[in-house]
């Protein structure tokens, strides 16, 4: 079993922590990284097929469409968006020959939209066709390509939200437009990240995604990215956009 890390560090502890799982070293967004790690694991598995690639990089910009940085929106899309398919160019060879799947980490933001998190909820909603684009495409070798939906899960994602407050760094004429309603946005975020609910529960999810004899197609994790999803299928987008709007305080 591989997993990837970015530092050095990292991959120092997780050797040394005896779990049996390969650092790889990758950046998903480097080309050339992500053809170093996919010749490691080659060689590591000597002549032997991949049996799963669990695709889950990703970070969170939640500022006003107006009002986002262009290159911050494509670092956004690069890391939730193209860099899952980077990696998965690099290792399906290897998948293929041992029918292995592909398990993308997505959010119920790939199906329902938020405001004020739109460069996220861009990256997902494209991670989520993506999945079902390369799902069709490798039906003929009877591989499997999942999407795991999640909802608040508590992880450090959070914190790097809480660092990069868009309120902090925006104009006078920014916050006269959206300051008001961002803070409330702001507050719904505080609200889901106290409800969160532990990494383990997607873990769980993945897990079976990757050991079922046939997976779902898209699992949801969580009460509220059920609750969403459902919302979403029973009633109109004004509709949704209303509740959105009413459970956020906007």
């Amino acid at each position: 079993m591989f997993a990837s890390v970015r530092r050095e560090s990292d991959a120092q502890a997780l050797s040394s922590a005896g779990t049996g799982i390969e650092p790889l070293l990758m950046d998903v967004t480097d080309a050339v990284s992500v053809a170093s790690a996919a010749a490691s694991v080659t060689t590591a598995l000597a002549g032997s097929g991949l049996a799963g690639l669990v695709n889950n990089a990703g970070i969170s910009v939640d500022v006003p469409l107006e009002c986002v940085d262009i290159a911050t929106l494509r670092h956004q899309l690069e890391v939730n968006a193209v860099a899952p398919v980077v990696v998965t160019q690099a290792l399906l060879p290897l998948l293929r020959r041992a029918q292995g799947r592909v398990i993308n980490v997505s959010s119920v933001n790939g199906r329902v939209a938020s405001p004020f998190s739109g460069p996220y909820c861009m990256s997902k909603f494209a991670l989520e066709a993506f999945t079902d684009c390369l799902r069709q495409e490798l039906a003929p070798w009877h591989m499997h390509v999942v999407s795991v939906e999640p909802g608040a899960i508590g992880t450090p994602m959070w914190d790097k939200g809480r660092r990069d407050d868009w309120a902090v760094t925006a104009s006078p004429h920014d916050l006269a437009l959206y300051g008001k309603a961002f803070g409330a946005f702001r507050d719904f975020s505080e609200r889901n990240a106290a409800a969160a609910i532990p990494a383990d529960a997607v873990s769980r999810v993945i897990h079976k995604a990757l050991t079922a004899t046939t997976p779902r197609t898209r699992y949801l994790v969580g009460n509220d990215a059920r609750v969403y999803a459902r919302l979403a299928q029973l009633f109109p987008d004004w509709v949704v956009d209303w509740i959105g709007r009413r459970v956020m305080g906007l």
